[in-house]
């Protein structure tokens, strides 16, 4: 991520054999804590943070990450029916539902799997960007030991739907339109029309909610993590 430019933190020195890393430090300011504090500054901070997604798509390359595949969608999608139906809400789906379920999973897979494929952070999201003091050098990014090479919308819909802050959806759309714009004069292959690209969006955020609805169920049941159940709601 650091080739493409984006502000990540640099391994000034490492002992892997005893498992330390010394990193530079981005400071402890989330973009969530520094947008509850002053709401006015929402605007020009998530306008960075698309702009260094932009960039760091652009220098994405195939085979470096691994694929984000119709498997690996799919079995995150079945952590929903699993943790959160089965678990957290002790509910059993029948053979018909299941059936429905499946087929459901299946169109939004169809549509996820047909989007241009780029470095995936996974996780893009407003506790994970960081506000820094040089505020040319915004978002500082944190947390993508996870990333993957896959659809383009994906990190979009961390960042618009975010599970942590909600904004209204005439701000996710102008914030998205503005993403669309970038990508499209940095020569990513998105569609033609917004409203095409907004349907896209709209699939990768139902694929992205089941799974997460399945990990904050998991969190809790299997992890003793209770922190995520306030969250589910949004």
């Amino acid at each position: 991520f650091g080739s493409s430019g984006v502000n990540v933190p640099k391994i000034l020195a490492q002992d892997l054999a005893q498992g330390f890393l010394l990193l530079t430090d981005l400071g402890n300011i989330t973009y969530l804590t520094a947008i509850q504090q002053n709401p006015s500054r929402a605007d020009a901070l998530y306008r960075q943070a698309l702009q260094a997604l932009v960039q760091l798509q652009k220098a994405s390359q195939p085979d470096v990450l691994p694929d984000y595949d119709r498997e690996r969608l799919l079995n995150e999608m079945l952590l929903f029916p699993q943790w959160y139906l089965g678990v957290h809400q002790n509910y059993s789906l029948n053979d018909e539902q299941t059936e429905a379920l499946s087929h459901v999973f299946n169109v939004i897979l169809d549509n996820n799997t047909a989007q241009t494929s780029v470095w995936v952070h996974r996780d893009y999201h407003s506790r994970n960007l960081m506000l820094i003091e040089d505020e040319a050098n915004n978002p500082g990014i944190l947390d993508f030991q996870d990333a993957v090479y896959g659809p383009i919308t994906y990190d979009a819909v961390s960042l618009l739907r975010d599970a942590y802050i909600e904004w209204p959806e005439e701000q996710q759309i102008d914030w998205l339109v503005r993403y669309w714009e970038m990508a499209r004069a940095a020569g990513l292959q998105v569609p033609d029309t917004f409203d095409v690209f907004y349907r896209d969006f709209e699939f990768m955020g139902l694929q992205r909610h089941l799974k997460v609805l399945g990990i904050f169920a998991r969190l809790y049941h299997r992890d003793g993590k209770d922190g995520y159940l306030k969250d589910i709601p949004l």
